[in-house]
């Protein structure tokens, strides 16, 4: 029986995946900054270990206990949206510590594992944002936009390890209050410079006028990143859901 390792499964796409990954009769490794935050259902097949991904000693020790690993899917991560202009540079290095550097960290933890066995997968979660200029996400989008760099250039290094690497494009995802959700995390961070007022009001309307029509389900995470584990002919982007 194969296992799998999921970074992020407190809620949304990792949680889903790990719990698609349970019903197709894995073993899984479900990580989370929190383990009290836990809903996966409960299984003999199923770990639930504390994980912060920005916390190089943590993932050492995590990999100790999780042992022979399968597939790793590296899930987690946090989204920005505001100007260039209004991001701090500490802003900066949180999310790129977070989507990107922390990708990096836990596929070198798992590498020498899968490289003597000659065998494995890395499924890296990245973003649709990254097909397609949007304003007010550059930050966010670079940061996963070197996901995507990053997984294509390993997928052709480590191919002749007889491991696969694969990079999953979420859609938008489903929400009901979009906006206020945008505003709240905005004003929690000192908000939009002045001069980008407007556009970002006007902005953030259309985003929510889009989030109302056809979104990304969690389910169509999973369903995505259980093909990318799966299926060696699977591309290595692949969009999952919506646009």
């Amino acid at each position: 029986m194969k296992t799998v390792l999921i970074t992020g499964c407190s809620t949304g796409f990792g949680r889903e995946t790990a719990s698609r990954f349970l019903a197709e009769g894995w073993n899984v490794i479900a990580t989370m900054r929190d383990p009290s935050a836990n809903t996966l259902p409960t299984s003999d097949r199923l770990r639930v270990l504390s994980l912060d991904v920005t916390d190089a000693d943590r993932i050492a020790a995590v990999m100790v206990e999780a042992g022979t690993v399968d597939v790793l899917v590296n899930n987690a991560g946090i989204g920005w949206l505001n100007a260039v202009e209004g991001t701090s540079l500490e802003m900066v290095r949180r999310v790129f510590e977070t989507n990107t550097f922390a990708t990096i960290a836990v596929m070198q933890a798992v590498l020498p594992g899968m490289r003597e066995r000659r065998a494995g997968v890395i499924v890296n979660v990245s973003s649709s944002a990254t097909m397609k200029p949007l304003p007010l996400l550059s930050v966010y989008r670079a940061s996963k936009a070197a996901v995507n760099a990053l997984t294509e250039a390993a997928a052709l290094e480590l191919a002749a390890f007889g491991i696969r690497v694969a990079a999953v494009l979420p859609g938008a995802a489903p929400t009901t209050s979009f906006g206020d959700s945008a505003r709240a995390q905005i004003e929690a961070n000192g908000g939009f410079p002045d001069a980008y007022a407007s556009f970002a009001q006007q902005t953030i309307a259309r985003m929510q006028q889009a989030a109302s029509g056809p979104v990304t389900t969690a389910q169509d995470v999973a369903k995505a990143v259980f093909r990318a584990a799966t299926d060696p002919s699977c591309p290595t982007i692949l969009p999952a859901g919506a646009d």
